[in-house]
């Protein structure tokens, strides 16, 4: 299995604030991760402080694994 979090900063790179909002994304989802079945399949939207999608988290099966 693999786990793929993909976060789009935009053009200005959330304003300028990436390394502040990027911090905020994965406190929260890695706090939030426990109320998922970490399980090929499972996943999620990730929304910045605005509430706007920014991306999405996955968990996904690994090429060639069975």
């Amino acid at each position: 299995m693999k786990f793929v979090l993909e976060v789009n900063m935009g053009e200005k790179a959330f304003d300028g604030n990436a390394a502040a909002e990027l911090g905020r994304i994965l406190r929260y989802w890695a706090g939030n991760l426990k109320h998922y079945a970490l399980e090929p399949g499972a996943g999620s939207e990730i929304y910045d402080s605005a509430y706007r999608q920014v991306g999405q988290w996955a968990i996904v099966q690994e090429q060639g694994a069975s």
